[in-house]
């Protein structure tokens, strides 16, 4: 799913192409897309884009008279900027929005339609999107402290929750905790203050050294393939390469259809954290170090 530098990313590569320009017609390829009836989408026809905004992992347009177009990509949907008109090819294609100078097209991979478009009025309207997550950039350390710990989670699903942090999910989050040197599995309100301090500025310059950089790369072309597994991440999407800090193997965790990924080393003085797919089956038996578990690669 695009996070907060890969949406700053799609803005940046926006706004230059987009902004003051007539939207001029909207072509739908999957009626799915849609979730609103009332305005309609035809009335955002012939008016100009004003504004882009993030909205969480959302990009809002907007466009005269305070109409709003809020779209969500979800896991698999991504943006492609194409010639004027450009045909709707095959069905990961969901809708193109199209301008004098070129059409935005929106497609989404695999079967699941989970990509969303509302239409709305006014900025009331538009703040029913606000999942209530603090901006980490705006915020200070306080602030930081008092979102994560309102109520005791995981760093890993604290720094994932929309209603406390905007922007982050899955892959940054492994970023951040490596950065901070600290378990994804670490309660929030067992942190002390020196892993507040970490865990706060390492949050920041994480995010703010791949928004610099997906943005450059923005501003020379049109992100067009926008992953969750950049080369350059630290331990994220990386299991079984060596850590860039310690050179020690990239651990996961594995659950539903996601994982996160960590260095033991750095992370977790060495533990082996419990993999619930495997664990069940392991029991007691189960590594809990680097040494114990290489031991049973070994077997």
């Amino acid at each position: 799913m695009p996070e907060l530098p890969d949406i700053s990313a799609y803005i940046t590569a926006l706004e230059p192409r987009i902004i003051g320009q007539p939207l001029e017609h909207v072509r739908l390829q999957s009626a799915f897309l849609v979730r609103t009836a009332q305005p309609p989408l035809a009335d955002a026809e012939d008016r100009t884009v004003r504004e882009l905004r993030r909205i969480g992992k959302r990009i809002a347009f907007g466009l005269d008279n305070d109409l709003w177009l809020v779209l969500h990509l979800m896991i698999a949907g991504r943006l492609h900027w194409r010639p004027a008109n450009a045909k709707l090819a095959g069905r990961q294609s969901l809708a193109a929005f199209d301008f004098p100078n070129g059409s935005l097209v929106l497609t989404e991979a695999g079967s699941k339609r989970r990509a969303s478009l509302h239409v709305v009025q006014g900025e009331d309207a538009l703040s029913s999107f606000e999942a209530g997550g603090i901006d980490v950039f705006s915020s200070n350390l306080d602030s930081f402290r008092a979102a994560l710990t309102a109520e005791n989670h995981t760093l890993k699903r604290a720094l994932t929750d929309p209603r406390l942090l905007s922007g982050i999910g899955n892959a940054y989050s492994d970023e951040i905790l490596h950065a901070a040197q600290l378990s994804p599995l670490t309660q929030t309100q067992k942190l002390k203050p020196p892993d507040w301090e970490k865990l706060f500025a390492a949050t920041q310059q994480t995010l703010k050294l791949w928004i610099d950089q997906l943005r450059a790369e923005a501003n020379a072309a049109f992100p067009e393939k926008v992953t969750a597994f950049r080369k350059g991440m630290a331990v994220h999407g990386r299991y079984g390469e060596p850590c860039p800090r310690c050179g020690d193997k990239v651990l996961r965790i594995r659950y539903a259809d996601k994982e996160t990924n960590y260095c033991a080393q750095c992370q977790t003085g060495g533990k082996v954290l419990a993999d619930r797919s495997l664990s069940r089956l392991l029991g007691s038996d189960w590594p809990r170090t680097l040494e114990e578990l290489e031991a049973l690669k070994r077997r």
